[in-house]
């Protein structure tokens, strides 16, 4: 791999920073970058030269990147070391990441909620006041959730449609109150 330049220099180290940001290694998402900006793809040894960071922190990032899917091991006709590729298509990219957020993230909390209020219902020294607002946050992390679930669903171009529209469907609801 050849030196990187100051553009990608720059979107690498903010990748990384963002993926601090968002709970992530920032060297997973360095190498995440790495690979979504390669044309081609890359091996460990290339990852390690380009990045400057330790193999065993470049294979476990890899490691990890695979198992959110976003990151695929390739073969090289004539090249027996592995390969790795990103996902190129952003909004399936875009769909698999929050796939997996919802996964480790939202359906676990809604099902913490589930349970704070069941043993709520069991204690009568819970105070109301906490009772209700975990009953919001359920309903809005489950209204939520939902909702995604169903968007998830829609082909690419209906969800580009949508989130184009912006305000006018802010506008179209107001119409129907």
């Amino acid at each position: 791999m050849k030196k990187l330049d100051p553009v990608q220099q720059k979107f690498i180290l903010h990748w990384g920073e963002m993926g601090t940001r968002w709970g992530i290694n920032r060297t997973m998402a360095q190498v995440h970058a790495l690979l979504f900006i390669s044309p081609k793809p890359l091996n460990a040894e290339d990852i390690v030269g380009a990045l400057g960071v330790a193999r065993s922190n470049v294979s476990n990032s890899l490691r990890e990147l695979q198992g959110w899917g976003i990151v695929r091991l390739v073969h090289i006709l004539g090249d027996k070391r592995d390969h790795f590729e990103s996902i190129r298509d952003v909004w399936e990219l875009f769909r698999i990441i929050m796939d997996e957020r919802k996964r480790r993230e939202i359906d676990p909390t809604c099902q913490m909620l589930e349970e704070c209020i069941a043993q709520a219902a069991d204690n009568p020294h819970t105070d109301e006041y906490t009772v209700s607002q975990l009953k919001e946050l359920r309903e809005f992390m489950t209204t939520t959730s939902n909702w995604y679930t169903q968007v998830r669903q829609w082909p690419t171009g209906t969800l580009v449609r949508f989130l184009k529209l912006g305000g006018a469907v802010a506008k179209l609801l107001r119409l129907g109150q």
